[in-house]
């Protein structure tokens, strides 16, 4: 994601832990549980105050000793990062906040550590990219993995694969630190790859199924050109055998992954896999062969076997709720592998021209994610939160709640708007049109040329990264 930078703060972290006193603070947290919600948002500097008043309670409530005053505290405040975009209230308290947070994770019981990591998560979402979310992700990590070695509590470590993912996708500066996070994620997928190999490890389908799905959204920050087929030749072999599972979910899972792997040709052997120059030519011909033949065994046993689950009759999943959800997934599975044509989603946000719309595997497995751990927040932060609009194409109407003179004035600016971009792109267009005709064969001629390549290559970067 971005770096943007945001401004650190604080109060002074304080640390909590389980025991129980003779005092009782959860009343009180409980009667603010709903204040925050009952502020409306207003630009007036009372309604602001107030709001970071009760803010200002709940986290002071994460200090106090009564385990249950802070499962309370962080109730409310995931509640409040739901109902908000708290960007301007939280940005300079992050640091008290996350101090807290990660307290909880460390010494509170299973609900408020899972409370916690889904606040860390929250929290990061509403700072957006920037060096404040990398804090937050450098922060949490060492805590969340762990949980991760935590086994077999499933609950903890399904919140800390969430909180994990979301930090690292919204936190994460470079590649290095997003494979840490896909190596710590696949160890609980496949644990026979990890650094426990002598214990014997079996995730129950739940855990597979959102460690499948996490290791999956933050595979889409990973572009197509930052691959080695012969490295993901083990993981996709594996995700492949998922879709033989008796849980639907984690068929379901494991399908999106792989449709992912086939956008981003990780499937696909090219001439970037070819082994080093130096090494034997028949023995690097003869293994890259043999990897071809590998990969187009495994995209044929894959093709299959999505075809059956999108044909499925029924009654061998468990969950039988979720057979429709199946066949339609592995359907446009099945034609996109057949066509390459990628899958498009409109999703209606507000108004009549809020229209949020993902047109690639990529852009739908970042949705779905996103709208599950937002949760009922997803609505309110897909409008108002900046980060989602660099995430997703988002056409929001900003003339909606406009009076009818507001309306005309606003539209009149951005007619201004466009006409002035209009004339700026003439201009550049009849520029170079009467440059091209100065083409010779002088040095002149020869330094335009160059520079005009240069600028035209700087262009299409900067689009190729949008």
């Amino acid at each position: 994601m971005g770096k943007s930078k945001r401004n650190k703060g604080g109060r002074g972290g304080g640390g909590a832990d389980d025991q129980l006193d003779g005092g009782s603070d959860a009343d009180s947290v409980t009667s603010m549980s709903t204040g925050l919600s009952d502020i409306q948002p207003a630009q007036t500097t009372e309604h602001v105050s107030s709001q970071e008043f009760v803010l200002d309670k709940y986290i002071d409530a994460l200090d106090e000793k009564r385990g249950s005053t802070r499962e309370e505290a962080l109730g409310a405040l995931i509640d409040a990062f739901e109902s908000f975009v708290l960007l301007g209230l939280v940005e300079n308290k992050y640091v008290t906040l996350l101090s807290q947070l990660t307290n909880s994770i460390k010494k509170g019981s299973t609900k408020e550590m899972c409370l916690a990591c889904r606040c860390i998560g929250l929290l990061a979402i509403t700072l957006g990219a920037g060096s404040s979310s990398h804090e937050i992700m450098d922060e949490a990590h060492p805590q969340l993995l762990r949980v991760l070695q935590t086994w077999p509590d499933t609950p903890k470590m399904i919140s800390a694969l969430d909180c994990l993912a979301v930090v690292t996708f919204v936190g994460a500066t470079d590649l290095a630190e997003t494979k840490l996070s896909l190596k710590a994620i696949w160890d609980v997928i496949h644990p026979k790859s990890g650094s426990n190999v002598g214990i014997a490890r079996k995730p129950k389908p739940p855990l597979l199924a959102a460690a499948v799905s996490a290791w999956a959204f933050l595979l889409t920050t990973v572009g197509s050109s930052r691959r080695n087929t012969d490295s993901w030749k083990e993981p996709i072999t594996f995700l492949c055998s998922l879709l033989e599972a008796e849980d639907r979910a984690l068929r379901i899972a494991a399908g999106e992954a792989l449709a992912l792997c086939f956008e981003l040709k990780l499937l696909d052997v090219s001439s970037s896999d070819e082994a080093d120059v130096d090494s034997d030519a028949r023995e690097t011909s003869g293994s890259k062969h043999q990897l071809f033949l590998n990969m187009q065994a495994l995209k044929a046993k894959i093709s299959g076997l999505v075809y059956s689950l999108s044909m499925e009759a029924g009654g061998r999943g468990a969950d039988k709720k979720n057979l429709n959800d199946q066949r339609d997934l592995f359907q446009r599975i099945s034609d996109f592998i057949k066509s390459g044509e990628c899958p498009e989603e409109s999703l209606r946000i507000s108004g009549k021209n809020g229209i949020l719309r993902v047109t690639s595997w990529r852009e739908s497995i970042q949705l779905n994610y996103m709208k599950r751990f937002l949760g009922r927040g997803f609505l309110k932060h897909s409008q108002d939160n900046n980060l989602l609009h660099e995430i997703f194409d988002i056409k929001i109407d900003r003339t909606e709640n406009m009076s009818t003179t507001e309306k005309k004035m606003f539209r009149s600016e951005e007619e201004k708007g466009r006409a002035l971009k209009l004339n700026k792109e003439r201009r550049l267009a009849q520029l170079d049109h009467s440059s091209w005709t100065r083409i010779g064969n002088s040095q002149e001629s020869k330094i335009f040329i160059g520079n005009y390549v240069t600028s035209l290559i700087i262009r299409l970067s900067r689009s190729a990264r949008m």
